[in-house]
């Protein structure tokens, strides 16, 4: 299932050659995914943080194709893949488009760890609702 969002380049995030600095390319990517988790699989971060869960990024590859501008009304995309090695991670496909074009292009892979430490892993309730997401490809990973 493809989760989107839209937003606007704000006037901040533009740099002296008139283009968006790609800082905040992931940002945007960011806020989409905490609201497909939040939204879609039912993970509070600041819940689970008080319950000693922390999801975290353990990763992330980035291509950018083509530069936004100030005031760009733009769509970010999230589609979840399950790990193709059985890990317990999740990897969010992610991508900025402007009139129909791809802008950047993204995986983001993250877990759960337990906030004493301790080994990576997802709780109970998101491996259920995560159990038939597509595989990732290797080639992604």
């Amino acid at each position: 299932m493809e989760y989107t969002k839209e937003y606007v380049a704000k006037e901040e995030h533009i740099d002296v050659q008139n283009i968006m600095d790609g800082l905040y390319y992931p940002f945007y990517m960011e806020y989409c995914r905490h609201d497909y988790i939040r939204e879609v699989l039912g993970f509070d971060f600041e819940e689970q943080a008080r319950n000693g869960v922390h999801m975290v990024l353990s990763g992330y590859r980035i291509q950018f194709l083509r530069s936004l501008k100030k005031g760009d009304q733009f769509t970010v995309t999230c589609t979840l893949y399950a790990d193709p090695a059985g890990q317990p991670r999740l990897h969010f496909k992610q991508s900025i488009i402007l009139n129909g074009k791809v802008m950047t292009k993204a995986v983001f892979t993250g877990t759960c760890v337990p906030a004493s430490g301790g080994r990576p892993y997802l709780p109970a309730a998101m491996a259920e609702k995560t159990a038939g997401a597509p595989v990732l490809d290797k080639s992604e990973a």
